[in-house]
Formats: structure tokens, sequence, C-alpha cells
């Protein structure tokens, strides 16, 4: 019994993991905190009155890495004070960058004098910091500003713009999805790339100013839309269960094909985990920490789990294509004493229903609570019901064609199947670790975007798919080279 929730330890693990390489000082008084902090400021205004713009540049970098770690503390305490200290800080960059030695002071002075105010007492207590769900409007409105900030080459300040709007993504994702899954994965693509073009060294703002145009063109009409009917809701169930259920049909298939009764089980388990944590974790994120706090982290599980869930396809891929032949799948049953699968397999089909089922069934989670304030709630469950039902009829239709075929066809079908969804996943659990900043995006105009593969254009996201491909390619001309040799020795043996 406890080896059944495995999947669910393995993703409390992963989503407590992901912060680890941010530490946060041991609770205390953030009032001392930032006293102590700011010995560094007073060091940099020194240095910056005299002159030495790169000692006062390093003693920012000081407070800048103590503020890392206790920042959390002033955010509990005050979200006024987080928010100005932050804004000067910015400033302060920005100055810095530009290398003018008033600008420089000027800004170092006025970051002293916010958290002077804090450390004295300045502020009021409040409730804690909580940053509220943003409207696809408001969401709008942060590309406008990371436009102008383009505009005028302010570097810094247009990279927190847009790093803004993707941890924002999550709260208006939802809406987007519901009207077009094109436009969808338009935005998603385009925020990794304006990232990477603002990043660049120089930066490439003509570029990043016409893309964060066509994603405020494209956007807009989007944002009119008030009300949503039933088939919207149909449509978000089947367009983001689909993935979800290739695999754990395939699985499925494969376990019945086999004759092992337990597999359906481990199955079952691991898609009643995924959809559980799926409901859990989204409720979580909507009505404790919100969507918009939870953005960052929301890319980083969601590429997280892709990536792994690719490797144990691409596994899966790998072993469905070696029992092609049929000779091969009847010696593997012998050797396993009439048992198709051996307990190691067992768990791993268990953990991949649960990797599929969560990434897709998160997501799905968040989008109807973003969309159930702007669609009746008898559409949003009747909308359910259908995409439940196409969904299942499609699940039928798969189990049984795939029942029905030859042992041959049918390994060789579920292999390809698998492998797609390998490929798939690689694309995008790598582009969810660039949107959320984990991997650098370097972009080319010579990759096409293909969403029905997840290929984006970046190379961080394309080579590993094209190796991928190279190397099914070249297993495949291996293993027919092999039966060729092996066919002309047996002909000639006779």
């Amino acid at each position: 019994m406890g080896k059944k929730i495995i999947p669910i330890i393995f993703i409390l693990l992963l989503i407590m993991g992901i912060n680890v390489h941010n530490p946060v000082l041991a609770a205390g008084n953030s009032n001392e905190d930032m006293t102590r902090a700011e010995v560094y400021v007073n060091q940099a205004i020194d240095l910056a009155s005299k002159g030495d713009l790169s000692g006062a540049g390093k003693a920012y970098d000081q407070f800048n890495k103590t503020w890392r770690q206790i920042e959390e503390g002033i955010k509990a305490d005050s979200a006024t004070a987080y928010r100005d200290i932050e804004s000067n800080m910015g400033k302060v960059v920005y100055a810095l960058t530009i290398k003018k030695q008033d600008q420089v002071l000027v800004a170092l002075k006025d970051l002293k004098a916010v958290n002077d105010k804090f450390a004295s007492g300045g502020y009021p207590k409040e409730a804690g910091f909580k940053e509220e769900d943003i409207t696809l409007d408001e969401f709008i409105m942060l590309l406008q500003e990371t436009k102008k900030e383009v505009k005028e080459q302010n570097q810094h300040d247009a990279l927190e713009g847009i790093k803004k709007a993707s941890d924002s993504w999550l709260s208006v994702e939802g809406v987007v999805v519901a009207q077009s899954a094109t436009v969808y994965s338009d935005s998603e693509r385009d925020l990794v790339t304006i990232q990477a073009m603002l990043s660049d060294n120089p930066p490439n703002y003509k570029e990043a100013n016409k893309t964060i145009d066509n994603m405020i063109n494209y956007l807009t009409p989007l944002a009119n839309k008030s009300q949503y009917t039933y088939w919207d809701a149909a449509m978000i169930l089947i367009r983001e269960g689909l993935e979800a259920l290739l695999v754990v049909i395939a699985l499925m298939s494969f376990v019945k094909k086999s004759g092992e009764g337990k597999g359906k089980a481990w199955i079952w388990s691991g898609v009643l985990s995924g959809l559980g944590v799926s409901v859990i974790l989204a409720i979580i994120v909507k009505f404790i920490i919100s969507s918009g706090a939870f953005g960052n982290n929301n890319a980083l599980i969601g590429g997280w789990t892709g990536v792994f869930a690719a490797v144990m396809l691409l596994y899966m891929s790998y072993w469905l294509h070696s029992q092609s032949n049929i000779a091969d799948w009847n010696r593997y049953i012998r050797e396993k004493s009439q048992t198709a699968l051996t307990t190691g397999k067992l768990i791993s089909l268990g953990v991949l229903a649960f990797l599929a089922v969560f990434r897709e069934g998160t997501e799905t989670v968040l989008f109807y609570i973003g969309m159930a304030s702007q669609i009746k709630l008898q559409s949003l469950l009747i909308g359910f019901l259908i995409g439940a039902a196409i969904l299942g009829i499609l699940a039928y239709l798969m189990v049984y064609v795939g029942l029905k075929l030859p042992l041959r066809p049918f390994f060789m079908v579920s292999s390809i199947i698998v492998f797609y969804l390998c490929i798939k996943f690689t694309g995008m659990g790598i582009h969810s670790l660039q949107l959320a900043g984990l991997i650098p995006t370097t972009n080319s105009v010579s990759i096409p975007s293909i969403d029905f593969f997840a290929l984006y254009p970046s190379w961080e996201s394309t080579i590993p798919q094209m190796i991928l491909v190279l190397g099914a390619l070249l297993i495949i001309l291996f293993k027919n080279i092999k039966s060729k040799k092996l066919i002309t020795s047996t002909n000639n043996n006779i």
C-alpha cells in the first residue's frame, strides 16, 4: 500500500524543492534585518560620492544579496514598504547601468530613505503581502508599460516588466485558452521570446517592441469577451486532457495486451493521485497564495514534470518498439514466467500516469477556476460533462482498436504514439523552464513554431527534440541492418 503513494510523495518533494536555490534567513526582527543590510547602501553612497562607481556597484550587490534573504520578512510586515524598496532598487540598478554619478547618488539616497523609514517603523503594519490575480485588461496594461520601457531602451525595467507579466500569466491563461488555443500557445511562446530579446547583449529592442505589439494586438479582442458558453468549458477539458489521455490509454492497452492485471491498479492509482493533487494544488493557488504569486513556480512544476515524463516516455517507447517482434515478445513472456511486467515497471507505469495527469490536470483546474466568474455555473458543469463524455468515447475507441490489433502492429503503433508524446513533453517541459527563467533562450528565425509537436523557435528546446528524432532513426536503422544480417545468415545456413 505504501508504494502506491510514491507519486504523491514525489510531487510534494518536487514542489517543496523548487525554491531551494533561494535561501531565506531565519525568522527574526525585519526592522533589525534592514538596519544590518543598510550598511552596504551606506558604503555604496560613500564610494559613489568619491566617484568610485565600480566599488559602489559591488557594495550595492552585497545589499541586493542580503535583501533576497530578508525580503520575505519585510513583505510579511508591509506590502507597501516591500514595493517601495523594490522600486528604488530598480532605479539604483538603472543608474549604475548608465554610469552617471549624480543619478547613482540620487537613486542610492532614495533607497536609503525608504530603508530608514521601514527600519524606524515608518510604514504601517499590514496583514502580509498577497499579490492579487489580475484581469486580461490589466495584463495587457503590463505589456503596454513594458513596451514603454523598451522604447526608452531601459533594459532593467523592461526585463522586470516582462518577468512580471510572465508571473501574472497564470491569472489570465484560463480566459485566453477558453477562446483560442492558438493565441494561448503564441502568448507562452512570445513571453519567452521577449525575455530572450531583452536579455541579449546588446538587447534587441526593435524585435522586442514588435513582438510586444503583436501580443497586445492578438490579446486585446479576447479581453472584450465577458461571458463564456458550455462549449468553451468543454473545449478546455478536451484540449488539455487529450495528451494525458493518450498516455493513460497507451499504458492501459499495453497491460491488457500483456495480461498483467496488477498494471491496471498502478495506472489507476497514478491517475487518481494526479487528479487529486491537481485539484488540491489549484485550490491552494487560487484561494491561499493567488495565481499571480504562484506564476513562476507553476512554470517550474510544469517544466520539471514535463521533462521527467518525457524521459519515462522515451524509455517506454523504446521498450514497446523492442517488443514489436513476436518472437522477442514470446521469449520475454517465457523469461518472466508468464508475468509480463516486473515490479519496477509496474511502479513506473503508475508514476508516468501520475505525471501526465498532474501536468495537464493542474492547468485544467486553474483554467476552470479562472473562467468561473465569467460563465454560468450550469454552463460550466454542462461543458465539463460534455468534455468528459467526448474524452470517454475517445478512450473507449482507442482501447477497442488497440486490442483488435495484432501484436506487431499494436506495439509499433503504441511506440510511435508514445514517442510523439515524448517529443511534445520535451518541448513543453523545456519551454516551461524557459518561461520560469531557469533555462536561457536563444531565439532563431529559422526554427518554425509548430504547436502539434510543441516546437518553439529556440535552440534550447529544439536541439533535444532533434536529438530524440535522430536517435530514434539511428536505432531503427541499426535494427533493420541487424535483422537483414540475421535473415541472410539464416538463409546461408539453410
